[in-house]
């Protein structure tokens, strides 16, 4: 996959100790990447980064994105190829309680890890992570484009908006000369999958609940996301960055990675969905927040297929039974390492051709 375009290359992940940064650097780890982490440690007990033992497998630097000299002189040192950027506050919820964290970490942070890339010369490729709800969400019925406006109505939001406006702003100020390296930005949608115990989601809420015998109470049953396993926007970011690698500026833009249309869900059709394939548990409505949340998010993707060749490949019902598949080995106490490899292995193989 990718065109081994990965294989000996140095790559530098931020956010590596999270959900989706696990993956990712196993992902890479596995095309024969030499990876190395930049991240806090884990804030969930347990945390995918702990139980993959990632610790002993790949090298991390446990530090502040905040830390400009560190960050700096870890990328000098480093001296990588290209940079994956997940570090961030990705919770909707927590912006309400820590708003100044939140755009400190996500805009601030997403700064000044670009300034140490572009002060590195080794550096030729960034792929910049933000979200779908970079948009400014009036919950229509299409997906939003990637040229559709930037907003955001909660500060998590917002704060994700204002990274893509300057990532573009960069890429125009500092990244025209030929020795600069090719700035991309990716949003994803609701990305489930195993090992994800973060606060106030539903997947993680509904697997906990199931396991302690309680009800799954859910606070907003009609909402609709674009729900999709990790692996689907992972490959959406190793692609953009295989093309960055070998194509330079031409894919430098902004990107969807969305699910298929009919993976388009309701929130309680994901929970009765994880019910089903778990074979227990109970879903039930209850009070919801005060704070705003979205009724209806979608993302169009024919930018992803028709530049980068890129296409989902699982629908829901998959997305769901591999996360239900993933968590259920987890509480059987059977080894995560291996069984999350040949997840991936899995996800190949589906692949088939598509990205060679």
């Amino acid at each position: 996959m990718f065109n081994s375009v990965y294989k000996n290359k140095k790559v530098f992940v931020t956010g590596s100790t999270g959900f989706k940064g696990s993956w990712l650097t196993l992902w890479l780890q596995a095309l024969g990447a030499e990876v190395i982490g930049y991240a806090l440690e884990p804030e969930t007990e347990p945390s995918m980064f702990d139980k993959l033992t990632l610790k002993h497998r790949i090298n991390t630097v446990f530090a502040n994105i905040l830390d400009k000299e560190k960050l700096a002189k870890t990328i000098n040192d480093f001296k990588p190829e290209i940079v994956f950027h997940l570090a961030a506050q990705p919770l909707v919820l927590r912006s309400y309680s820590e708003p100044v964290l939140t755009y400190e970490t996500n805009v601030i942070g997403t700064l000044n890890v670009l300034m140490a890339a572009k002060e590195c010369e080794s550096v030729k490729a960034f792929v910049n992570v933000t979200t779908d709800k970079c948009y400014e969400n009036k919950e229509i019925q299409t997906g939003y484009k990637e040229d559709d406006p930037m907003g955001g109505y909660d500060m998590y939001s917002s704060s994700k908006g204002c990274v893509e406006i300057m990532s573009s702003s960069f890429r125009r100020s500092f990244l025209q000369g030929e020795q600069s390296f090719a700035l991309a930005t990716a949003r994803a949608g609701n990305v489930i999958g195993g090992g994800d115990w973060a606060q106030d989601r539903l997947i993680p809420d509904c697997i906990k609940a199931i396991n302690n015998n309680i009800p799954i109470e859910i606070r907003n049953p009609l909402a609709v996301r674009p729900w999709q396993h990790v692996l689907e926007p992972l490959s959406g970011y190793l692609l953009l960055g295989q093309k960055l690698l070998e194509y330079g500026n031409l894919y430098a833009q902004g990107y969807n990675f969305g699910p298929l249309e009919q993976s388009v869900l309701t929130v309680a059709q994901v929970a009765q969905k994880v019910v089903e394939c778990y074979g227990k548990g109970r879903v039930t409505v209850g009070e919801k927040k005060s704070f705003h949340e979205a009724g209806l998010l979608m993302l169009d993707i024919t930018k992803a297929k028709a530049e980068l060749g890129w296409t989902p490949s699982l629908n829901a019902d998959e997305a769901i039974k591999n996360t239900v598949d993933w968590y259920k080995k987890y509480y059987n106490n059977d080894e995560m390492y291996d069984y999350t490899l040949r997840q991936i292995a899995q996800y190949e193989k589906l692949c088939g051709e598509k990205y060679a």
